[in-house]
């Protein structure tokens, strides 16, 4: 238990910026990553900001870039598609589903790109849009303990078991498993009454 919560290696956020009224060495001690520029703060991000530094979090996406290349070569290099939108491309097409995200051929899909959500989806064989929605929100750390329970209730509807009847339309989605947020308030509201 004396171990618990203390740092147990340097870890550094990816878009993380640190600004402080002076020289940060007057406020926390620094970190530089061999072969690299840049310094790191040696406290954690509680600590940064208890040392009165302001902590940014700075989330630039390449992917978005990505898109907005590819969107330019649709319109440009495809005859007919010059006023191409991703806001029309249907949300429930069959193909992408079968041969792309039940394949898990998701490399540079964003949060669907990893080693184990590629695993993920071909076991789950997604089939929809909420699908990708719930398995995105189950694979983080806490909530992946319910994905094999949303991957039977998956392959069989029938065999799902609810935590109460009155919860049954809620959790149809998702399979008897509570997945979002809101689910948890939805159900204390049904089951409360209020």
């Amino acid at each position: 238990r004396k171990l618990e919560g203390m740092t147990r290696n340097i870890g550094m956020h990816a878009g993380g910026v640190l600004i402080a009224p002076g020289k940060l060495t007057d406020f926390c001690p620094l970190y530089q990553q061999p072969g690299s520029d840049s310094a790191v703060s040696q406290f954690d991000k509680d600590d940064v900001e208890a040392a009165g530094l302001v902590k940014f979090d700075f989330l630039g996406l390449a992917t978005l870039t990505i898109l907005e290349i590819a969107l330019e070569f649709i319109r440009t290099r495809h005859k007919g598609q010059e006023h191409f939108a991703y806001e029309n491309l249907p949300l429930n097409d069959a193909k992408v589903f079968s041969e792309i995200f039940c394949k898990g051929k998701t490399e540079a899909v964003f949060q669907f790109e990893s080693g184990g959500m590629q695993r993920l989806l071909r076991d789950a064989k997604p089939d929809c849009f909420e699908d990708l929605i719930a398995l995105n929100a189950l694979y983080r750390p806490g909530p992946m303990d319910n994905i094999p329970a949303y991957v039977e209730g998956k392959r069989k509807p029938s065999a799902v078991q609810y935590p109460h009847p009155l919860l049954e339309g809620m959790l149809r989605e998702t399979y008897g498993i509570m997945v979002y947020q809101e689910q948890v308030m939805q159900a204390a509201q049904i089951l409360g009454g209020y």
